[in-house]
């Protein structure tokens, strides 16, 4: 296929343009024989470079398949001008401001960049300070202030436990720790000693046994740790170890983060 068959989808902003892309690829997914090429145009904050987005979307039209434009411009006059292309126009924010501003008996701001800015300080230095916590106890480096994680992730190792705590820090500004079940903890078929003071903070996760095979033998080709048997093996331990201390677990074999990420929030009751 080549790129002329793909529709040209645009996200465009005057900030960062992350509402734009989630927002927007969250609309596409509901037309999955489709086939996009997404290009995202972020920091459009002046007149001048919305009319220049405006061309270069036109131009896009003339040539091919119509661009669908999913926009989160808050700034009224850049919004009103990039709602002039020759785009399929998804406005994302204009769409919604004046049912807010009636509703509210207010304005809205017009300033861009207080979804993903620091226009809240004190949320923005808590996602901070959880993304330092996760990477200092990722894959149990450290226990040092255990006692302050919101969420221990445990797991066999390559189960996603690393991913899924970077993005509960990162998204959510959750303390999130991560720790990994070895062959001693099967043999023994315990938690290890230094989570045990915390079980009622453990979220387990699971595989498939061939998904986890597949994922280990990118890192250890041919190896015991990459063999189905041991895959197995682990699996069906961690499952046991997770049920007999009652430990809330999710397979994410098929799962997004995002997914696990909120049901992770949700089955343990946190909030940022």
């Amino acid at each position: 296929m080549t790129s002329g068959d793909l529709r040209p989808v645009y996200f465009l902003s005057d900030s960062t343009g992350i509402t734009a892309e989630t927002l927007g690829n969250t609309l596409l997914t509901q037309f999955p024989v489709n086939n996009f090429d997404r290009i995202t145009i972020p920091f459009i904050t002046t007149a001048r470079q919305a009319r220049s987005v405006v061309e270069t979307i036109d131009s896009h039209t003339a040539t091919g398949l119509q661009p669908i434009v999913f926009s989160t411009a808050v700034n009224s006059e850049i919004r009103q001008i990039l709602a002039t292309c020759k785009g399929i126009v998804v406005d994302l924010i204009g769409t919604h401001i004046g049912v807010l501003e009636q509703g509210l008996g207010t304005f809205a701001s017009g300033e861009p960049g207080r979804a993903h800015g620091l226009g809240n300080a004190a949320r923005y230095q808590s996602r901070m300070a959880a993304v330092e916590y996760a990477m200092e106890h990722d894959d149990g480096q450290s226990l040092r202030a255990l006692e302050k994680a919101q969420v221990i992730l445990v797991a066999p190792s390559r189960c996603g436990k690393t991913p899924t705590t970077m993005y509960l820090a990162l998204q959510h500004g959750i303390f999130a720790a991560n720790f990994p079940l070895v062959d001693e903890d099967f043999e023994r078929e315990g938690l290890p000693q230094p989570l045990r003071p915390f079980v009622s903070k453990c979220f387990g996760l699971t595989t498939n046994p061939l998904r986890l095979s597949q994922v280990r033998t990118e890192r250890r080709r041919g190896s015991p740790y990459a063999s189905l048997r041991q895959c197995g093996f682990e699996l069906r331990s961690a499952e046991r170890l997770y049920e007999s201390y009652g430990i809330p677990y999710l397979n994410s074999a098929s799962v997004s983060i995002e997914e696990m990420a909120a049901t992770i929030l949700q089955k343990m009751n946190l909030k940022h």
